[in-house]
């Protein structure tokens, strides 16, 4: 693998102190430690920021703490009924304590002058801020916190950039060499027609993230289409959303199913055809009876039922749809995931990422979403009122008539909850 040469004239001149255009410079080393960093004073205004994230770190985090003993013992939890507000709520108190402890590290490592260490805390305290922005919004709505949280955000980007410059560029060079080096795999895998296979001969196909991610979109796609004609067949041409997410033709169950079934029988690839049918029936029904389960406990939804059918165990799965995910199971591994494997690797190099990443983050806001919209479902059906902005917001957008248009095969019933 060949190294780019701005890489190492950016190495050299992190080593020596040279000046890239050859002129010298009458400048300390700085290879680029903790300890030479640190010899660096950081600005009086970052050592004021750092007192005053260490005060109110010292000041907040006993009070947190004495609060929630406080109601904790003053409440009986077996009363309280697990709604989205009160998640949210635990949530919050907890990114708040964590916040808490966070500020008294970091002011205490700015005050300290360890310029390295404090850099890296400001990252830790990034995601935390975000997250007290994010549950502050859904509980209270609008209001001064956030404006605060916005304040605390910009500061620590300013102090992660200025405190140590050289992380950055150390991730960047890092992030640039994977790059390199997955390039470089990816045409020798080319060379040999083995893309996106498991170079190892373990298995068949690369369980990493790009591969597996793919995986579950197709196979939720395809599964729902699939659903959707049987249902059309089986009952003369109803018309059924089969659905499982809020938005998109996606369903979920066959997107996991997909991706469960890939891992397990990826070194069964080449197997006994009816050991992978064996297999992927265990694995099929254990996880639709997982699913079931968890949804009626969770939500009171019960999204399909076998009751009466054959082998049905608690109407959660059944032999006929056992068999089913066995042939499905024997099909997917021998005939669909080779010409899978094919397609989604036809994604040129410089898309896959940034593809990959930005549908991520759509299905994971569409999941999010789906789960909330679900809970607040539940709890209106409970008789339970909306008592903070987020479950106002899903009440006028989704409210009961939407939700029981988008998910048809859903019927929801509180008494069959695992909640109080």
């Amino acid at each position: 693998m060949t190294v780019p040469p701005f890489m190492n004239q950016a190495a050299s001149v992190v080593s020596t102190g040279a000046d890239p255009n050859g002129n010298g410079r009458d400048q300390p080393r700085d290879d680029g430690s903790a300890e030479s960093i640190d010899e660096i004073r950081l600005p009086l205004l970052a050592k004021i920021y750092g007192a005053l994230c260490l005060a109110v770190g010292i000041v907040s985090f006993p009070l947190l703490a004495f609060t929630i003993i406080v109601v904790v013992r003053s409440v009986n939890v077996a009363d309280i009924t697990p709604t989205l507000t009160v998640i949210l709520t635990v949530i919050h108190a907890l990114t708040l304590v964590s916040g808490s402890v966070a500020l008294i590290v970091f002011g205490a490592l700015l005050l300290r002058n360890r310029r390295r260490h404090a850099a890296r805390w400001a990252y830790v305290l990034m995601p935390i801020t975000i997250l007290q922005g994010l549950s502050n919004l859904a509980l209270f709505g609008l209001g001064p916190e956030l404006l605060l949280q916005a304040v605390q955000l910009a500061l620590l980007i300013v102090i992660s950039v200025t405190a140590d410059p050289m992380l950055a560029l150390e991730r960047r060079e890092q992030h640039l060499l994977k790059r390199i080096e997955e390039q470089d795999e990816l045409a020798a895998a080319a060379k040999i027609g083995m893309v996106g296979r498991d170079l190892t001969g373990r298995g068949y196909i690369a369980l990493d993230f790009f591969n597996l991610f793919w995986v579950f979109v197709v196979a939720s796609v395809v599964g729902l289409g699939i659903e959707t004609v049987y249902h059309f067949a089986l009952y003369h041409g109803e018309l059924q959303d089969r659905a499982g997410l809020l938005y998109g033709p996606f369903s979920p169950i066959y997107g996991f199913g997909g991706v469960l079934l890939t891992v397990f029988l990826n070194r069964l690839w080449n197997r006994n055809p009816l050991l992978i049918f064996l297999c992927s029936a265990v694995i099929g029904g254990a996880f639709e009876y997982a699913t079931s389960w968890f949804m009626e406990v969770a939500f009171g939804v019960t999204a399909w039922d076998y009751t009466g059918q054959w082998l049905s165990i608690n109407g959660r799965t059944s032999g006929k749809y056992m068999i089913m995910w066995g042939l499905l199971g024997v099909v997917w591994v021998r005939w669909c995931l080779p010409r899978l494997l094919k397609l989604i690797n036809r994604i040129p190099w410089q898309w896959r990422y940034s593809l990959t990443v930005a549908c991520f983050v759509l299905l994971f806001v569409d999941g999010t979403m789906t789960l909330m919209s679900l809970d607040c479902w539940y709890s209106r059906v409970s008789g339970l009122s909306p008592d903070s902005p987020i479950e106002m917001f899903f009440a006028n957008h989704y409210d009961d008539a939407y939700m029981q248009h988008r998910f048809q095969t859903m019927t929801i019933d509180p008494s069959r909850t695992g909640r109080v």
